[in-house]
């Protein structure tokens, strides 16, 4: 049986004193469940020391593709393992459409964070407008297939994908159950014709406005194993529960 994760996902929120009342708050309620908190650079120390020893592990949200040199503003997989960092999300839509991060990139994103040790949790969804024009799985094959060409499938074994369709990020609106396990299963089935082994033991997280009101029907679909959770993994008590729910 696939293990379940849930990332919690901060976005550009938080400061030291949020920060200290929403850790303290999870760390002994998600003890021995598969949970992770992706926080913004400035944060890493402090949760770090707020989580060692814990059964929470924690993450950056983005990284650098270079390994050193002079890359102003940029942070490399090495620093983040210097502050204990087991995550890293690397392709998340908000970078992809908002920073123009191309399949590429990405791919080569992915790539560093492996290189030091990381576990890159692999964004990959479609817009609104992709959904409608019925290509949903055409652009999430493409978006595979830049990392896979460049890591090769192998590499899957030791990442993450999340499917967040860019439609119910932030909007409030979700995927239904069947809509996201639909395209899950696709996920799965891609990599299975590759490598039946690395598809069979891929966890497959879903993001895409999950609460504790929809986090058991979702996580309950039998390709759905966990989620990446935004919003609602800066309030301690809708995280502890979407995080139980996906330990059921």
């Amino acid at each position: 049986m696939r293990k379940k994760l849930v990332a919690g996902n901060w976005k550009m929120h938080g400061s030291l004193a949020e920060n200290a009342a929403l850790l303290g708050a999870i760390k002994p309620a998600l003890a021995g469940i598969e949970a992770a908190v992706c926080v913004p650079f400035p944060y890493l120390a402090q949760a770090q020391a707020a989580l060692a020893g814990s059964s929470i592990a924690w993450g950056a949200q983005n990284l650098s593709e270079q390994v050193k040199g002079a890359f102003t503003g940029e942070v490399s997989a090495a620093m983040l393992v210097d502050f204990g960092c087991q995550y890293v999300i690397v392709g998340h839509s908000e970078r992809r459409s908002l920073y123009g991060e191309t399949d590429e990139l990405v791919a080569k994103k992915y790539m560093a964070a492996q290189a030091a040790g990381l576990i890159p949790i692999l964004c990959v969804g479609e817009s609104l407008a992709e959904r409608e024009a019925g290509v949903t799985e055409t652009v999430v094959a493409r978006q595979l297939d830049a990392v896979i060409s460049a890591a090769g499938v192998a590499s899957l074994a030791k990442a993450v994908v999340a499917y967040e369709p860019v439609w119910a990020i932030g909007t409030g609106k979700t995927a239904t159950p069947e809509q996201a396990q639909a395209v899950h299963a696709f996920i799965r089935s891609k990599i299975a014709a590759l490598d039946a082994g690395v598809a069979t033991g891929l966890v497959i997280q879903y993001g895409g406005s999950v609460k504790a009101a929809n986090a058991g029907e979702l996580f309950s679909q039998p390709d759905i194993d966990g989620g990446l959770i935004g919003g609602a993994s800066l309030v301690a008590d809708e995280f502890i529960a979407i995080c139980r729910a996906a330990a059921k």
